[in-house]
Order: structure tokens, then sequence, then C-alpha cells
């Protein structure tokens, strides 16, 4: 309930004070609909001092508060679904903007004119919708861009009722192609916010989409297409969740001469313009002050300060005659000061070191010098002994598991032309000889 005064108190102090279009509430507008979410208020926008709008591409954007949007629709009509839409929007008391393809007007003249006596901003999306806008010749685009406008104007009963707006297929736009709807004073309208409809996705996806980009930007121009079927099911719960999380609709037309633009500043037209909180986003105003009198002051005389003679501030004597209530400044500082440093023994030498306190004798000097040619010879022969010690041990045990194992092949050989009986002493024999060896 505060909430809700406080956007009323603000309201009517903008439109009393500021003059600002007037917002008009849901109920007054759908009286068959009173928790309808309406249309907040109305924004009449003047193409040729803003030529193009939408954050995806431009740096500026309708100038919305926090947490308004403009709804918009491209590509139709399409009786299928954009008549569904058409009705959702009715039941809301919510107006929009419809970017109309000039075939579609051709082809379903009476769908357009639906959308105008409903009270939409009608503007338009090109004759045949072509995808090669950011390639194109400038004739080319000029053909597009004309014969749109020809066909949606024809199926109208009021051709004036056509908006001086623009958006190009697929956002694909060319410099020179602006340059050209810039001449005509067309505004070219591009996004804030997308809810992927176009795509493959089911309503709730839609649904999803929107509502969680319009939260992270706060407010803005959302864009949905009325000829799709995913976009007609999803709008009742878009509109529905707008409603209940504070957004505000509000509906976009062009000025005239009757109708002139809403009074705005340069930085409204920015997504998030700076505040005032903030001290590097905008200089303070100086304010124009009014003086009723313009003599000059007198200067002030050396009288008017509270001096003994009147020439202190010039006088170049010590300070210790000077009083400071009745009690006369001390001539030193009271802090205490640094002992004066004797200097009677300054010429007193240090002694000389002896040469000899820094010599090493030689026997220190040893452990640093390499070992004399015979030790080291002597450290070469018993290297060179061991390593034939170990060399000869690895030979002979070698022959021995040689020796070990041709005993063992001759064993079965003698024992073939042994007896039998003394075929298992001989095995025995063999066996304990070859332990004992080893």
């Amino acid at each position: 309930m505060i909430g809700n005064r406080s956007v009323a108190f603000r309201f009517v102090l903008c439109t009393a004070l500021l003059g600002c279009p007037v917002a008009r509430a849901a109920g007054a507008d759908c009286p068959d609909h009173p928790d309808a979410l309406g249309t907040f208020r109305t924004l009449v926008v003047d193409p040729r001092q803003h030529p193009h709008i939408g954050t995806m591409q431009y740096p500026e954007t309708l100038p919305l508060r926090d947490h308004e949007v403009v709804l918009t629709f491209d590509d139709g009509p399409l009786p299928r679904n954009s008549n569904q839409v058409l009705q959702t929007l009715a039941e809301q008391c919510v107006k929009a903007t419809f970017f109309i393809i000039g075939e579609q007007a051709r082809a379903n003249p009476e769908g357009v004119r639906k959308l105008a006596e409903a009270g939409h901003t009608i503007g338009t999306h090109s004759q045949s919708h072509p995808l090669t806008f950011a390639k194109m010749k400038l004739e080319q685009a000029q053909k597009q861009i004309d014969d749109g406008i020809a066909s949606t104007s024809a199926a109208l009963n009021d051709p004036a009722a056509l908006a001086p707006f623009f958006r190009f297929p697929g956002l694909l736009r060319s410099d020179v192609t602006e340059n050209y709807l810039a001449s005509r004073g067309i505004q070219v309208w591009s996004t804030d916010v997308l809810a992927d409809d176009w795509h493959r996705v089911s309503p709730a996806k839609v649904y999803d989409l929107a509502i969680k980009r319009l939260e992270e930007s706060g407010k803005g121009i959302l864009l949905l297409h009325d000829i799709q079927a995913r976009t007609a099911a999803a709008l009742p719960k878009i509109l529905h969740e707008l409603k209940a999380r504070g957004y505000h609709i509000v509906h976009v037309i062009p000025a005239t001469s009757q109708e002139p633009a809403t009074p705005t500043d340069p930085q409204d037209w920015k997504m998030h313009p700076p505040s005032e909180s903030v001290p590097v986003a905008r200089w303070p105003k100086i304010p124009n002050f009014v003086y009723a009198e313009t003599d000059m002051l007198a200067a002030p005389a050396l009288a008017d300060f509270d001096t003994s003679d009147g020439k202190l501030l010039l006088s170049s004597e010590r300070f210790e005659h000077v009083k400071r209530h009745g009690v006369p400044l001390p001539s030193e500082a009271p802090w205490p000061r640094l002992a004066a440093v004797s200097t009677e023994d300054m010429g007193v030498m240090l002694p000389v070191p002896a040469q000899d306190l820094f010599e090493m004798p030689e026997d220190a000097n040893a452990a640093f010098r390499s070992p004399p040619p015979r030790l080291a010879h002597a450290v070469e022969s018993e290297t060179n002994a061991r390593s034939k010690r170990a060399s000869g041990v690895r030979r002979h045990a070698g022959h021995g598991i040689a020796r070990t194992r041709q005993a063992a092949h001759a064993a079965p050989d003698a024992a073939k032309h042994q007896p039998r009986a003394s075929r298992g002493g001989a095995r025995r024999q063999v066996r304990v000889a070859s332990l004992k060896k080893r």
C-alpha cells in the first residue's frame, strides 16, 4: 500500500508541476477487466531528434523509467496467430507497436485495420522481409522500404495512422540504409530484450526468457512475433507476470504538430542513466544568483586587525615583544633540544691494522688445493683394483653356473649307461656335487 501511495504521489507531482503525459489507470481503460495490466502512460517521441533506438545496436533507447516495458511485435499480420495476440492485448487493455511486412498487409489488410482500430502503433518491417539489408545496394534497400510503407498504407483507411517507425528484418542494419531512413524522418527501432520466440522453442521457454531478461535489464523494449503460435500461447502468462512483478506498459506514438514530444533530458535516453547520487556522474548545475547591490566592498585597514600598533603583519621584529593574554611568548621552544656534541677528540686517529693480520697460513690453503699427483695415482690404482676384483668375481660365478648346467645336462646321459639300481645314486651324487660347487 505504501509503495502504491508513493507511485501515486510522484505521478500527481509530475503531472501538476512538470506537465508529464497522463498515465491511464487500468480500471478506467478496462471497465470489464478491473484486474487488467493496462497501459500506464503514452510516450511521444520525435524520430528526427532520436533516429536510432534500442541498446542491442545503438547507444540510445526509449526514455523509460524503471520497470517500464514497451511491447513490440514483428512480421504480421497472420490471422491465425495475430488475432489471438490482438485479443490478449485487448483483454489486458495493453497497447503495443506492430512492425508490418508489406506482403502480409496486402494478403490481410483487414488485420492491419484491426490493429489501427484497437489503438496500436503501426510501423513497417520492409516489403518481403529479406535478410540481406546489410549487403544490399541503396536502390534495393529503398525499394524494400518504400514498398513496405506503400503496402501498409494502402491497407489502412487512414494512411496518417502509419507511424514513421521501421525495424530491419533480423536487425541486419547498414549505414547506407540508416542514412536513407533518417533523411525521410523515419526512426529505426532495434530492441533491448529478446525472447527468442522465432526459434523452435516451447511457449514456456518464451515466457521464461522474456521475464528473465526483463528482470536483468529492469526495463526496455521487448521484441516478440505475433505470427508465432508459441508467442500467442505465452503472451497471457507474460502479461500476468509483468503485473505481478510491478511492471508498467508504455505506449509509444510519434510526435505531430498537434502532439509534441514528451519532454526528456539527454540522459533519459540511456538504458542506465547516471545517478544523481554518484559524484562523478554529472557536475552540479551552478545557480544563477541575482545580486541586489553591485557596489564594491571597502578594503580593510591595518587598524581593523587586533594588534598593539597595527604593524604586526608588516613588521620583521622578533615575537618576544608580543604578549598573548598578558604572558610574554617564550624566546625558545619548550620542547627538549639535542645535546651538543663535543668535537675536542675529533683529531684522535684509530690505530691502523697490521699487514699480517689478514694473512692466511699455508696449511689453511691446503684444503682448497687439488691432491698431489702421487695421492691421485694411488686413488686411481685402488679404484681400478676394486673394479678388476669385482669383474673376476662375476666371471667366476658365471663359470660355476655354466659348469653346473653342463653337469646337469650330462647326468642323464651317464645314467643311461648305468644299471637301473645305480641310477638313483648317480643322480644324488651329481646333485651333491653341484651343491658343493655352489
